[in-house]
Formats: C-alpha cells, structure tokens, sequence
C-alpha cells in the first residue's frame, strides 16, 4: 500500500492536535508536529518566530516527513498550515515521494477559537500563544480554497 501524507490544517487552538493524536493510529501514521520540531530547537512559535527560524523548522519536519514516505511510512503533518504556498509545498513533496496526499482542514470559527484560548489560558493545557501572534495568525490565516480538494472537519 501506498504511504499517505495527511496535512492538517487549521487556526491556532482550532483543535489539530487533538485530531491528529486519534486518528494516527487509525491511519497507521507517525505525527509530524511543528511545535515538537520548535521544541527540540528551544524555540516556542506562540512567542513569535522569524520568517527564517519558521523556515528552518518547515525544512526539519520536510526532511521528517520525506524519509517516512520513501520508506513506505504514512506521515500525519500537524501543523497550521496556514498559507496556500505551505500546503502546494507539502502536496509537492508527497507527490514526489509518489505518496498519497489528503489535506484536512479542522475548520473552527474564531469565536470557538476564542472561547478555547481564554479556557486554556485558566487550565494551561497547553502552552498559550502571545495576544500578538494570536491576533496576527488570525488575520494572516488563509483557508484552503476549493481547488485543494481539503476534507473539512468541524472541531
């Protein structure tokens, strides 16, 4: 069987890594995470990054992801992917890697968004995201568009 790379794809706190933790193992796929990349790098993204050190970690995960699939492994990529040119990246190396590739939008709206920044903020279930970054993410999110035949998943 052919190796597959899933993208996710999604706004900060929309719930990608909760998605990616249940369905890895259905899919027999190893996840890709970028903040585990930022993290082995001491580096946290919620705190801001250059475009430099964003690329770096991209590269990290791209090489990850590339000996996974040519070896036959299926890859989960856990990420935002937040701009169209990341996803074209991803779905160009899965296509050189002749693998399958399935773009999942976890498509939340901001006010949900919201409401989970502000409960984790009191429960700290994971590490917050700086009211800049945050904000900025949300302007700066493109959603995928209807030519990246993205499956949508609500959260």
């Amino acid at each position: 069987m052919r190796a597959r790379l899933v993208l996710l794809c999604g706004t900060t706190f929309a719930g990608k890594s909760t998605v990616a933790r249940a369905l890895a193992p259905r899919l027999a796929a190893e996840i890709v995470s970028l903040d585990e990349i930022n993290a082995r790098r001491g580096l946290w993204g919620g705190d801001g990054m250059t475009g430099a050190e964003w690329a770096r970690t991209h590269d990290l995960a791209a090489a990850e992801v590339r000996e996974l699939l040519t070896t036959g492994r299926s890859a989960l990529v856990d990420d935002t992917s937040s701009r169209r040119f990341l996803r074209d990246r991803w779905r160009a190396l899965a296509a050189d890697a002749d693998a399958r590739f399935t773009l999942l939008y976890v498509d939340v709206d901001q006010t949900t968004v919201r409401e989970r920044r502000a409960a984790n903020q009191l429960t700290r279930g994971r590490r917050d995201v700086s009211d800049a970054v945050f904000e900025q993410h949300l302007l700066d999110f493109e959603p995928p568009e209807s030519d990246e035949r993205a499956l949508r998943l609500g959260s």
